[in-house]
C-alpha cells in the first residue's frame, strides 16, 4: 500500500507538472496598446512568458510569480524615480534584454534596478542598467545566474551610488561576463557561500572593484579590475580561490590590486597584477598558497605583514616593482621560495634552473619607507641602490627567514 501510496503521487506530481508546462502561455506587450504591463503581470500565470515593446513607466514592477519577461528590440523599463524598478519576489524568474533605468535615490532604502528577495534561481541576462542607484541587487537568493549584464552608473559622489552588483546573504550564485563601470564596488558580497565570479569586467568604480566580506567557499576567476578607486578587497573568509585575474592600474595613495585580510586557506594563482600601488596586500592571513602570480610594474609588489603565518610564495614572478617585498615587523612564519626576481644577479653553477644563492628581496630602503613613508623622496638616489646592495649582501635589518633561498634563474611565465 506504501508503495502503491507513493506511485500515486509521482504520478500526480508529473502530471501537475505536464499540464503546467502544456498550458503555459506567451504574451506580447506593446507600449500604447491597451492595458498596463502591470495589469499584465497581474493575470499572467505561472510559467508564462512576456515579451514586451517600447519604455514602460509604470513605477515599481513587481514579479510575484515563476515567469520569463523579454525585452524585444531595446525595451525599456524606467521605474521613473519612485523606488524600485523591477522587484522580485517568486523563484524561477527570468528577467532578459532589457535597458532599465530611474531608480529612486534613498538614504535608508537600497533601491535597485532589478532587486530579488528570498527567491531561488533567479536569472538575470543581457540587460543594461543605466544610472540605477544599485544595479543588481540579491537578498536571500539561492541558485541565481547574473550573466552578460552592462551596468553604467552616473557622474556622481560616493554616497549618492550604491553597488553595480550586491548580494546579501545567498548561496549558489553565478556571476558572469558582466561589466560594471561607476558604480561605488563594483561587485559586492557579503555573507554569500559557494558562489562563482567569472569573466566579469570591472573597472573605474568609485570604491572597489571587488569587495567581499564574511563569504566562504567562493571562487573568482578570469575576471578584470582595473582603475578602481582602492582596487580589491576580501575580507574575514575562508576557502577561497582567485585564478586567472588580472588586477590593473589600482593607484593612490591606500590603493591595492588585491588586499586579503583575515583569510584562512585561499588559492592565489594564475593573476596578474600589474601598475598597482599595492599589488597584494596580505593582513591577519594563514594558509594562503600564492603561485604562478606575476608582479609586474607595481608600487610594491608583495607587501607581507607579521601577522600572517603558513604561508606559501612560489613560483611567482617579480619584474620592473619599485619594491618587490615589504613587511611591518620581523616575525616570518611564511615561505618564499622558488620565485624569479629580476633584480637577483647570483649564479647557477650546477645549472638546474634555481640561483646557487639565496636571493633577499627585502633591502634597506624597502625597511626605512615601512617605517617612514616621507623617505619615499630619495627613492631611486645613487646613496638609497649602495644602501639596499650592502643590505642583500650583509643583511642587518631584514629579519632572517624573509628570503628566497631557490631563487628562479628564468621567469616560469614566459
Amino acid at each position: 500500500m506504501r508503495r502503491c501510496g507513493a506511485r500515486c503521487t509521482l504520478f500526480l506530481l508529473f502530471t501537475c507538472l505536464f499540464l503546467g508546462a502544456a498550458h503555459a502561455r506567451t504574451w506580447s506587450f506593446k507600449v500604447g496598446s491597451s492595458g498596463s504591463l502591470k495589469e499584465l503581470l497581474r493575470r499572467a500565470s505561472p510559467g508564462d512568458t512576456i515579451h514586451v515593446k517600447g519604455v514602460v513607466q509604470e513605477g515599481t514592477l513587481t514579479i510575484d510569480k515563476p515567469l520569463c519577461l523579454i525585452g524585444l528590440n531595446d525595451a525599456v523599463i524606467d521605474g521613473e524615480r519612485k523606488g524600485e524598478v523591477l522587484l522580485i519576489t517568486a523563484s524561477d524568474v527570468t528577467v532578459q534584454g532589457f535597458i532599465i533605468r530611474g531608480t529612486r535615490q534613498s538614504d535608508l532604502d537600497d533601491n535597485a534596478g532589478i532587486k530579488a528577495k528570498e527567491c531561488a534561481r533567479t536569472t538575470l541576462r543581457r540587460n543594461r542598467l543605466e544610472g540605477c542607484f544599485f544595479a543588481i541587487y540579491l537578498s536571500g537568493s539561492k541558485g541565481a545566474l547574473v550573466e552578460d549584464n552592462i551596468i553604467e552608473g552616473g557622474d556622481v559622489d560616493e554616497n549618492q551610488m550604491g553597488n553595480g552588483i550586491h548580494l546579501w546573504k545567498c548561496s549558489a550564485a553565478t556571476i558572469r561576463g558582466n561589466t560594471i563601470r561607476r558604480h561605488r564596488d563594483g561587485i559586492y558580497f557579503e555573507f554569500v557561500t559557494d558562489s562563482h565570479i567569472e569573466r566579469n569586467t570591472s573597472i573605474g568604480n568609485t570604491r572597489y572593484g571587488l569587495h567581499f566580506m564574511f563569504s566562504h567557499r567562493d571562487g573568482y576567476a578570469n575576471n578584470l579590475f582595473e582603475n578602481n578607486g582602492a582596487g580589491v578587497a576580501v575580507m574575514f573568509s575562508h576557502d577561497i580561490s582567485m585564478t586567472n585575474n588580472r588586477f590593473l592600474s589600482n593607484r593612490g595613495g591606500s590603493s591595492y590590486g588585491l588586499l586579503l585580510k583575515e583569510i584562512n586557506d585561499g588559492v592565489i594563482t594564475g593573476n596578474l597584477f600589474s601598475d598597482n600601488t599595492t599589488g597584494l596586500m596580505v593582513d591577519g592571513c594563514n594558509r594562503i598558497r600564492t603561485e604562478h602570480n606575476v608582479f609586474m610594474l607595481n608600487g610594491w609588489a608583495l607587501r607581507l605583514y607579521a601577522n600572517a603565518s603558513a604561508c606559501h610564495f612560489g613560483s611567482n614572478t617579480f619584474k620592473g616593482n619599485t619594491f618587490d617585498l615589504s613587511t611591518n615587523g620581523d616575525l616570518m612564519l611564511n615561505t618564499i621560495a622558488a620565485n624569479y626576481w629580476d633584480r637577483y644577479i647570483g649564479y647557477d653553477l650546477d645549472r638546474n634552473g634555481e640561483g646557487d644563492t639565496p636571493y633577499r628581496p627585502l633591502g634597506f630602503f624597502t625597511l626605512l619607507v615601512e617605517r617612514m613613508p616621507f623617505a619615499m623622496v630619495f627613492s631611486r638616489s645613487l646613496f638609497v641602490s649602495l644602501l639596499d646592495r650592502a643590505e642583500r649582501v650583509i643583511p642587518s635589518l631584514s629579519p632572517e627567514a624573509m628570503k628566497d633561498d631557490r631563487p628562479l634563474m628564468r621567469p616560469p611565465h614566459g
